[in-house]
């Protein structure tokens, strides 16, 4: 049996931080997974602009609800999960992801939670298990399934390279170039034959 597992951020949906860091007028918080290798380093820096700047979850929940799919996202979803079990593995977080889910169709996703005061500000975050990419592919494996993975980000990597297939979308040209096996897909209709073919 398969269990395909597949990144949100910058595969399914555009990059959370990115949007904000447009919406918000602060370019600092346009660094993400694909630039900043350390997860904690990167939130840590993070919740610091937003002290910064007396921002917190409502202001980023705002964008988040304007934020749609990637075009031809939830096509891609709804093919590959007639044919086969799919699990989003987000580094992102509950708060964020609900709405985003909603928009495609309420697939399965492990994701974190975020530490949020009364007064809106986010304190800090709970990841789910250390390295939560790579953990779950192995529990998914100790429990009997096959895996094929697809992301676009350095997190990404374990899960893709421990999976029986594994692929990289709409990744960075420095992430491809430094692993040149990884086969690399930019159209939906391309990750989805790749599967298909793991698949059989």
């Amino acid at each position: 049996m398969y269990t395909v597992c597949l990144d949100m951020e910058g595969v399914l949906v555009p990059e959370i931080w990115i949007a904000f860091a447009e919406a918000s007028g602060i370019p600092e918080l346009k660094r993400t997974t694909r630039d900043e290798p350390d997860y904690d380093k990167l939130m840590a820096w993070r919740l610091d602009i937003l002290n910064q700047h007396g921002l917190g979850l409502k202001e980023i929940q705002d964008t988040i609800a304007k934020i749609e799919p990637l075009p031809g996202a939830k096509a891609f979803l709804d093919a590959l999960r007639a044919e086969t079990q799919v699990i989003i593995l987000s580094d992102t977080f509950e708060q964020f992801a609900k709405p985003l889910m909603e928009k495609l169709g309420w697939p399965t996703i492990f994701c974190n939670t975020l530490e949020v005061a009364e007064d809106g500000r986010i304190t800090g975050y709970r990841m789910r298990c250390p390295q939560s990419k790579l953990t779950t592919v192995k529990a998914l494996q100790s429990a009997g399934f096959d895996t094929i993975a697809a992301g676009d980000s350095f997190n990404d990597l374990g899960m893709i390279r421990a999976s029986k297939a594994g692929f990289l979308f709409k990744s960075t040209e420095s992430i491809k170039a430094d692993n040149p096996d990884l086969a690399a897909y930019e159209e939906f209709d391309e990750l989805l034959a790749a599967i298909r073919a793991a698949l059989n």
